[in-house]
């Protein structure tokens, strides 16, 4: 849960070039032409967790302002992404990440994903309180 309404929260999620300030393990975000908001914004974000670094393409695949914004990774990691709110009580929101990801062969493929899941697990978490301060102070 967390303590602001959907519509601001949505505000900084909406603005994916600021993804880099909440998102410990995105370096950079580059986009690719002009788009930069809805469906079919495409980006590709470098990435770093540890020694592991690499930029993925990704593109947007859903856009619903205040309830959900999805992601399609097309890099060295495939998969996808989705945040979804849902207004609460006092003015709360209910955020869900969710990520489904392959790794490459030479990643360890699914036992390297599986390998990897406690540690990107921690890592989305401390990702979840920053973006909750930024939101929760307006920045």
């Amino acid at each position: 849960m967390i303590d602001v309404p959907p519509d601001r929260l949505w505000r900084r999620l909406e603005r994916i070039e600021d993804h880099v300030e909440w998102m410990a393990d995105a370096r950079s975000i580059t986009f690719l032409g002009s788009q930069r908001r809805g469906v079919g914004t495409t980006f590709d974000c470098r990435t770093a967790i540890g020694p592991l670094r690499t930029t993925d393409r990704m593109v947007v695949t859903e856009w619903s302002p205040n309830r959900a914004l999805a992601i399609e990774h097309r890099g060295v990691v495939t998969g996808r992404g989705r945040f979804t709110l849902r207004r609460r009580r006092g003015g709360r929101t209910r955020f869900c990440w969710e990520e489904r990801l392959q790794f490459p062969w030479w990643m360890g493929g699914p036992l390297g994903a599986f390998a990897a899941k406690p540690v990107l697990r921690a890592v989305w978490r401390r990702n979840l309180a920053r973006l909750e301060r930024l939101a929760r102070d307006g920045e």
